[in-house]
């Protein structure tokens, strides 16, 4: 049975991860693999619940250790529905999103102490980590200008240039701290050339 792998696709707000999400998705495919797509928070029908209660801007109330623990609670039920089994059956797991979020949002943007959300990964997740995390990096100004031609901004989206600021500084800092596993793309690239940075990404983790 080929084994299973966990990748994850981060970055902040208007970097390109649906539409490089689906060139992921085409190029494992072609390559004979089984993958599952999933997202953070969500995945799951109480997941996605979860979701809407983080994004809905009418929760501006919302305390940083409430919207932490969220964070956590779809993602224990997250694992234990979607990924573990995908990866144990020998599917590629592709997800929008992981832990490494919650380290820049909550960490890095709100503040919370890293030691605090590392205390809940080790509880939650146990020693199970990304196999691969691909991080899409793009300066703060132009992927907020990306995101708002989307549409109207949920609770995140709202936030202040100087928490993207940090959030994608606290990305920069993980990917500096773990080289084994993440592998940073310059998302201001045209789409054809992230693409096909993704590609040689994806092409050595299909080799190894």
């Amino acid at each position: 049975m080929t084994q299973g792998r966990f990748i994850t696709l981060e970055g902040s707000e208007g970097v390109g991860k649906t539409s490089n999400l689906a060139f992921m998705e085409q190029h494992l495919r072609e390559a004979g693999r089984e993958v599952v797509v999933t997202r953070e928070p969500g995945g799951t029908p109480v997941g996605e619940q979860i979701r809407a209660l983080l994004l809905d801007p009418a929760n501006q109330a919302m305390v940083f250790d409430c919207e932490l623990l969220l964070m956590f609670a779809a993602r224990a039920q997250h694992l234990q529905e979607v990924i573990l089994p995908a990866v144990a059956r020998g599917a590629w797991v592709l997800c929008d999103r992981f832990t490494d979020a919650t380290y820049a949002y909550q960490g890095g943007g709100r503040g919370v102490a890293a030691a605090r959300i590392a205390e809940l990964e080790s509880w939650v997740q146990a020693d199970l980590r990304p196999d691969l995390t691909l991080l899409l990096d793009l300066p703060v100004e132009i992927g907020l200008a990306r995101a708002g031609a989307r549409g109207a901004p949920d609770r995140f989206e709202q936030e202040q240039r100087a928490f993207f600021e940090r959030v994608r500084q606290a990305y920069l800092d993980q990917a500096a701290a773990q080289p084994g596993r993440y592998r940073v793309l310059d998302a201001g690239q045209p789409l054809e050339a992230v693409q096909a940075g993704i590609a040689a990404v994806l092409d050595e983790a299909l080799a190894s």
